[in-house]
């Protein structure tokens, strides 16, 4: 399996994630730790612009995802 193959398996079993849970993974749930440290990682290249130019339309999608499930404050 090539690296690419490898990032769209992640990719998919985050966004699959997103949608069924309606929320984003937690850093206090370990079997939620790759879903986090993917999304983590991939922000940190994507802020320094050394993402992959194939990945980021994609990447920003999960974004915009876990953007619309983010958790509200009680008190707004």
């Amino acid at each position: 399996m090539t690296q690419d193959e490898r990032w769209l398996v992640r990719y998919n079993e985050v966004k699959g994630f997103i949608e069924r849970e309606h929320r984003n993974p937690s850093k206090h749930r370990i079997e939620e730790h790759l879903m986090l440290n993917f999304i983590k990682y991939n922000r940190k290249l994507l802020n320094a612009g050394e993402m992959k130019a194939d990945r980021v339309e994609k990447f920003n999608e999960l974004l915009a995802l876990g953007e619309k499930y983010r958790r509200k404050n009680q008190y707004e």
